[in-house]
């Protein structure tokens, strides 16, 4: 059973918005509580952080690199990417993945992926110059 669906990539050019949506299963959602992230893959690079959140009201956290442009939301069913200022180099694919159960915010900071255990498939995100 798919648990994790992403929508809503695609191309744009740089200093456009896309926005993701990453559709969970009520195997996450039923849970009380669940984690939640975006993560990353440019070509010929290995998958990176991109932010994360969990249920129950905790704030979201961001990598670096998209600080300031970037923004997770989510609500009983779902979680969203709202990517602003977009730049070539955000180019890849984006994967949403979620476990059932809280990680610290300490750890959930570091946006680790042996934090997560359940992936979505992907989608493209492609940014022009």
């Amino acid at each position: 059973q798919v648990q994790l669906v992403e929508s809503g990539g695609g191309s744009v050019q740089a200093g456009g918005s896309l926005r993701l949506s990453c559709a969970a299963s009520r195997y996450i959602t039923s849970y009380v509580y669940t984690c939640m992230g975006w993560f990353r893959q440019a070509p010929g690079k290995g998958r990176e952080g991109v932010g994360a959140i969990c249920s129950g009201g905790g704030r979201a956290y961001y990598a670096d690199s998209v600080k300031g442009r970037f923004a997770i939301s989510r609500d009983s069913a779902a979680m969203y990417l709202q990517m602003t200022s977009l730049k070539p180099e955000d180019t890849g694919t984006y994967y949403c993945a979620a476990r059932r159960g809280l990680v610290d915010g300490r750890f959930l900071a570091l946006l680790r992926e042996d934090d997560f255990d359940t992936w979505g498939q992907g989608a493209q995100v492609t940014v022009s110059s």
